[in-house]
């Protein structure tokens, strides 16, 4: 065997070998070792004089020498399955060459590892592999590390169902790390789509619209949704009724004030924000919008409504909404507030028998602000 690269030592060449006290050279050894093992021209018995050696080197009380080894036989298909194993199962600097690319260890051995090593670096190692599973992918996602879900992510080839990458994004919302490289894969179901253009910054939206399919208009719809949401949930009981000017003029400012926000804030009890609403858009004072909405004659909303150019085909959704919260109470209990939003959007309902879910406030607001769009 004249190849330099081939395997030239006989059993006491190995235990000599083992006992040399020389770090390097046994690493240097273990590298020769590795990379003529994927010599084509070993014979059936050098084959196996080269496995001993392997397997007797996994054993070497140094990490440099087995990580030597690790990183040489990490792109062997051939390497023998207990070797594969034993090189994957050792500390992170060895284990990582090996579980990142060996073909030679199967998706079970691969759970297995994921599970009997909580070590993130390991777990990582296999999210960084080519062509990770579904299965794998969601044992990696179920270690509930975000290091760990970064690398599977940003791994673009790797092989992730529609229901683990919505549980990534409900479990780890808040992570830009995460949603970044979600918004960045070359392909993301609707739905996903969907809950991540919420959470991203404009910049990532942009890349949402244009590298998945959503369309602007469904972008703009669930971030409209999003933002009244929010909006709503600033108004407080017992905010001061200044704070409320301030705010409702600085979301007409920003053509925030939509009529889907005040119908949403009505539903929602906060009458406070829909009087100092529709006093902006009326341009009249709280105090007059207020007589001509609890007006008892009717007529005073009537007026009032039109003056604020809300759409036309809304008004008798808004006048049973304005009827229901006057004679609607907080029942002062715990979580009083969604008791009295269901039974607004409940008595609402049994005047407009239009198949709404009562049971869903967005669906039911995106509903009517959908037909009033349509019939402008």
């Amino acid at each position: 065997m004249s190849n330099e690269n081939q395997i030239s030592l006989s059993a006491a060449d190995v235990e000599k070998l083992l006992q040399d006290p020389s770090t390097k050279n046994r690493a240097d050894t273990a590298e020769k070792v590795g990379s003529a093992f994927a010599e084509a021209s070993l014979n059936a018995d050098e084959r196996l004089i080269a496995e001993e050696i392997l397997r007797s080197m996994t054993r070497d009380a140094e990490v440099m020498v087995r990580a030597a080894l690790s990183e040489s036989v990490k792109e062997n298909p051939d390497i023998p399955k207990d070797i594969a194993l034993t090189l994957a199962s050792d500390v992170a600097e060895v284990a990582g060459p090996v579980l990142e690319f060996s073909s030679a260890l199967s998706d079970a051995d691969l759970l297995e590892i994921i599970q009997s090593r909580p070590s993130p670096a390991h777990q990582m190692a296999v999210a960084r592999r080519e062509n990770v599973s579904e299965s794998v992918s969601d044992a990696l996602v179920a270690t509930d590390h975000e290091d760990v879900v970064v690398e599977l992510v940003q791994n673009d080839s790797a092989q992730i169902s529609e229901a683990t990458m919505i549980k990534v994004v409900e479990d780890f919302g808040t992570s830009e790390r995460i949603n970044s490289s979600l918004v960045r894969r070359s392909s993301l179901p609707l739905t996903v789509s969907e809950r991540l253009v919420t959470l991203v910054s404009d910049t990532l939206r942009d890349h949402l619209v244009t590298h998945h399919e959503l369309s602007p208009s469904v972008a703009t719809d669930i971030l409209m949704q999003t933002r009244e949401r929010a909006t709503v949930g600033l108004v407080k009981p017992g905010v001061d009724v200044m704070d409320l000017e301030d705010l409702v003029d600085q979301l007409d400012s920003n053509g925030r004030l939509t009529p889907t926000l005040m119908l949403r804030a009505l539903c929602m009890g906060d009458t406070g924000f829909f009087e100092a609403a529709l006093a902006r858009r009326a341009g009249i004072s709280v105090v007059n919008a207020y007589t001509l909405i609890h007006d008892p004659g009717k007529d005073g909303f009537s007026a009032l409504y039109r003056k604020g150019s809300l759409p036309e085909d809304l008004f008798p959704v808004f006048r049973a909404a304005v009827d229901v919260s006057e004679e609607t109470e907080y029942d002062g209990g715990e979580d009083d507030q969604s008791r009295y939003r269901q039974r607004m959007i409940e008595r609402i309902l049994t005047q407009f028998e239009d198949g709404f879910d009562s049971e869903d406030l967005d669906f039911f607001i995106d509903r009517l602000g959908r037909k009033s769009a349509a019939a402008s």
